[in-house]
């Protein structure tokens, strides 16, 4: 088993730092989480690289941590230091950038993770490694890397255009094609020893990409399951607790409109004090 990488144990401890600062201050969490409005109104570009930085729990964290370094660890090794960066924060920025047009629509619409980059890395190492296979925890099971990958990305165009789970699959599905290109690009000799994967996996991808881009329209898919289920990922629990907040904190500013301060009872005023954090 190879040593974690230097970059790899670097990032996992600013991943760590962030995201400590993050579930401990709303207001940090709030100024470099990803935003629609924020990103194109306020033209605040930083986000789509802050972003990536936070988790919404520690749970959240620890997924995506553990799948860069089970991923990064021949990769980093191989490519070397300086390119392994560049694989990553592309992933990163490209993923956020592909949400960022998929909900160019949504001025709400808030993201946090790793996911993209992550993806890069998970895309790249199925390009620069054939042979490679992944197993699953707790189970005896390994499948190819190519297979893997192909199954991501049909679930992640299906999944894009139902928005039946509310998962962040265009984030996912950028970062993955953004690892899988530069992989080419590093060494385009994979393009014949490892083509056919390649090929089954960058067809549907770029294709899904075109069409998106001349019929947006055909994002539009009616879920008959919409109205009656809806899945929370951890990207969603964090836009409803914002939310939560804000109600809970425009009914008191607006008792002490009507009322005054002194007519907040001990509750309302302990949690004005935490909500003002």
């Amino acid at each position: 088993m190879e040593e974690i990488g230097i970059l790899t144990l670097s990032l996992i401890i600013a991943n760590g730092i962030v995201t400590y600062k993050g579930l401990n201050d709303f207001t940090f969490f709030d100024k470099f989480s990803f935003n629609v409005d924020q990103i194109l109104v306020n033209k605040d570009y930083k986000r789509l690289v802050t972003s990536g930085f936070l988790h919404a729990d520690w749970t959240h964290f620890a997924f995506n941590m553990i799948t860069l370094y089970l991923f990064s660890r021949g990769l980093e090794s191989s490519i070397g230091i300086p390119l392994f960066l560049i694989l990553y924060f592309a992933s990163l920025i490209g993923g956020n950038l592909f949400a960022l047009y998929i909900h160019k629509n949504h001025p709400d619409y808030t993201a946090i993770g790793a996911s993209g980059a992550v993806s890069g890395l998970v895309f790249a190492s199925i390009g620069l490694f054939p042979g490679m296979e992944i197993g699953f925890i707790l189970l005896p099971v390994y499948i190819p890397a190519w297979l893997y990958g192909i199954a991501y990305v049909l679930y992640s165009i299906y999944g894009i255009k139902s928005q039946r789970d509310n998962i962040g699959h265009e984030v996912h599905l950028g970062g993955g094609i953004v690892g899988l290109l530069i992989a080419i690009i590093l060494d385009p000799r994979i393009m014949s020893t490892n083509y056919l994967p390649i090929i089954l996996i960058l067809i549907p991808s770029l294709t899904f990409l075109f069409l998106i881009i001349k019929k947006p329209h055909l994002l539009i898919v009616e879920n008959p399951f919409s109205k009656s289920k809806k899945v929370f990922t951890v990207e969603d629990k964090y836009n409803s607790n914002k939310a939560s907040k804000q109600t809970e904190l425009d009914k008191i500013l607006d008792k002490i409109n009507k009322k005054g301060y002194d007519k907040l009872t001990k509750k309302e005023k302990d949690k004005l004090n935490e909500l003002s954090k």
